[in-house]
């Protein structure tokens, strides 16, 4: 786990990680929300809707966001104020996913950084990108 300081991190630094989906990861998704939508749970349902299997819960793929701030940038001084994002292709079990961040902004009055994030499979497609806003404890 990073323990960046406000004063550490810089405009145009980057981090990143990867991620395979695995059908555990679904369940304990699920038994958390109690989100039984057959999209997600029945591989029927959801080749009838013209997807090749069940589809990642969103909400699991934007779970990453927070893996990303609170374990690689900054790290384990950080605080989520805002998250504006956008899912662009659905996700797959077995999809892997590689999740990076940009320190885009610094404001140096709140100590917050603002992160461009791109999470990608394993093709290379983006399937999410969010901004978020994070402050940096001291």
């Amino acid at each position: 786990m990073n323990e960046y300081k406000y004063e550490e991190i810089e405009v145009g630094q980057k981090e990143s990680f990867t991620v395979t989906v695995t059908e555990d990861m679904m369940s304990s998704f699920q038994a958390v929300t109690g989100d039984i939508n057959p999209l997600h749970n029945d591989e029927d349902y959801a080749v009838s809707k013209g997807h090749p299997g069940r589809v990642v819960y969103g909400m699991l793929t934007a779970s990453l966001l927070s893996t990303l701030a609170g374990v690689y940038i900054p790290g384990k001084n950080s605080l989520i104020h805002e998250v504006k994002i956008k899912f662009s292709k659905p996700v797959y079990i077995g999809d892997t996913l590689t999740t990076e961040g940009l320190v885009e902004e610094k404001h140096d009055v709140y100590s917050l950084i603002v992160l461009k994030v791109s999470i990608r499979n394993q093709k290379g497609d983006k399937v999410c990108k969010a901004v978020m806003q994070v402050g940096v404890a001291d």
